[in-house]
């Protein structure tokens, strides 16, 4: 679990394919990684990772297909500037609200305009999460937590202040930058129960092998 409070802007190091997915190492920058050992959860731009090296300046995580399908971690290479944060503990303040660091889609942002020392941006989010956006309600946009200013059908607004312009990657979005999402924990809980008996019927998904293929992943 997270906060979505971004800890630090670290970047990708490396992208390494493997074995059908991938291997990718992320230097942290002023992250502190002296409470971090092997096993331990960081979340990359909201998608939480598990440490399985720790080489000093960063740690090296595996990115699973499933991974690479569903968030906009696919469109990252070598040099990008990603959101991270460590898990929280017992003790850690909850500044923003709980975070999984499980991606519920991928959106995009529409406009990025001025508003007075803030930016003000519009995101589509996919139309299956529409129903889980409420205004004034948190969402998670690359990991970061924050508070949905105004929801028309599919897109909402966010208002960013310059200090999270300044701690967040968010000052490097502009119109048609892919970015992650995650829904409020609460939103999707409800949704379940609200099922009732029909949460136990079958659904199907899956992912397909072109779509990896065509990213390059599918390589040995």
């Amino acid at each position: 679990m997270f906060t979505g409070i971004i800890a630090s802007i670290g970047s990708i190091a490396a992208i390494t394919p493997k074995g059908g997915d991938v291997r990718v190492y992320v230097k942290t920058a002023k992250l502190d990684l002296s409470d971090v050992v092997l096993g331990d959860s960081i979340a990359v731009n909201g998608v939480c990772l598990t440490a399985v090296e720790l080489p000093g300046d960063g740690f090296w995580a595996d990115v699973s297909r499933e991974t690479l399908a569903r968030t906009a971690f696919i469109d990252l290479k070598s040099g990008s500037r990603v959101n991270l944060e460590k898990a929280l503990t017992p003790t850690t303040r909850l500044g923003g609200h709980l975070v999984s660091g499980h991606v519920d889609g991928v959106g995009e942002i529409v406009s990025r305009e001025e508003n007075a020392r803030a930016i003000q941006f519009k995101v589509r989010a996919p139309r299956e999460l529409a129903k889980y956006i409420a205004h004034k309600g948190s969402i998670t946009v690359d990991g970061t937590s924050l508070t949905v200013n105004a929801v028309d059908g599919a897109e909402f607004e966010l208002t960013i202040v310059p200090h999270t312009l300044a701690e967040t990657i968010m000052a490097d979005y502009r119109p048609g930058r892919r970015v992650n999402l995650e829904v409020d924990l609460l939103a999707r809980y409800l949704e379940r129960l609200l099922l009732g008996d029909k949460a136990a019927e079958p659904t199907s998904a899956g992912l397909t092998e072109g779509f990896l293929a065509e990213h390059g992943y599918l390589k040995h």
